[in-house]
């Protein structure tokens, strides 16, 4: 069963994501899917994640289908204009990728080619229709399609980011799912605590919302993301533990695995690991849910 099926009827479902290379060698990233398929129902390839040059998700989704294994391909409203999205969504489609998700894209100043222009020729929530458009069988110029895309969409909600008040999130949220957004992924969740007052003003479960729940590497990072990163809470308990552990690496992955059971047992649509270039550990985090 594939993974529109799976949402559809409620199943619970098991995303990984999968970094595109920087460079040609896709063997890799092909190995590490292959070491997961059968117990991850697809793999989310993004486009160029925090403005870093790298291979097209277009171009990583359709290496991993020709494998044999589903893919949710990104679209990205800060690296293309009107004709190359809509050109990229009817080519997916027609490759046999039949999930995306929406993003508008990190400031290219968070990469590492700092002098490239963002494009965003269009916006987040027009993306988001333009797919709808074109599944209705026309373009944006409203020009009638030869064949037309139906694609499951998905977008980011920033639930439990740090100054986001919960009543804003469910509005944007709101306004993508009238745009035509199916699904919503998190950013990396490390207590689910901090999603209770979203979801009681949410209409939880009808919204299938995906967490996030992304492998720390280290003490050192643990302590970076608390201080640093907006879009993560990571408790105080949970570094001291990982402080005290005698393997570190080991714990993370246990703590990994802890969360995604949580995220499971408290009904939501599924769950994105986030393994940050440790594609290798997904064996494992796996292995213990």
């Amino acid at each position: 069963m594939g993974l529109r099926q799976k949402l559809d009827k409620g199943e619970f479902v098991i995303l990984a994501e999968m970094e595109p290379p920087k460079g040609v060698d896709i063997s890799p990233m092909v190995a590490h899917a292959q070491r997961v398929k059968g117990r991850v129902d697809a793999f989310v390839v993004p486009e160029m994640s925090n403005a870093v040059m790298r291979m097209s998700a277009l171009g990583c989704a359709m290496v991993l289908q020709n494998h044999g294994m589903e893919a949710v391909m990104q679209v990205n409203c800060r690296d293309r204009n009107r004709l190359a999205l809509q050109a990229d969504l009817l080519a997916g489609w027609a490759c046999g990728i039949s999930t995306v998700m929406a993003v508008a894209g990190e400031d290219p100043s968070y990469g590492d080619h700092h002098q490239a222009r963002p494009v965003h020729d269009i916006d987040l929530l027009t993306l988001l229709a333009t797919i709808q458009k074109l599944a209705a069988g026309r373009d944006m110029a409203g020009i009638e399609l030869k064949g037309a895309p139906d694609y499951k969409v998905g977008a980011f909600v920033y639930v439990g980011a740090k100054g986001r008040s919960p009543d804003i999130e469910i509005e944007e949220m709101n306004k993508k799912i009238e745009a035509g957004a199916e699904f919503f992924i998190t950013p990396p969740i490390f207590d689910l605590g901090v999603m209770d007052l979203f979801l009681k003003r949410a209409n939880f479960p009808r919204v299938k919302l995906i967490p996030t729940v992304m492998l720390l590497k280290s003490l050192g990072m643990a302590r970076y993301m608390a201080r640093n990163v907006e879009t993560a809470f990571i408790p105080d308990q949970l570094i001291t533990r990982i402080e005290k552990a005698p393997d570190k690496v080991r714990e993370c992955i246990r703590i990994a695995a802890e969360t995604v059971r949580a995220v499971r047992e408290e009904g939501f649509a599924g769950v994105m690991l986030a393994p940050l270039g440790w594609e290798n550990k997904l064996p494992d985090i796996l292995h213990k849910i």
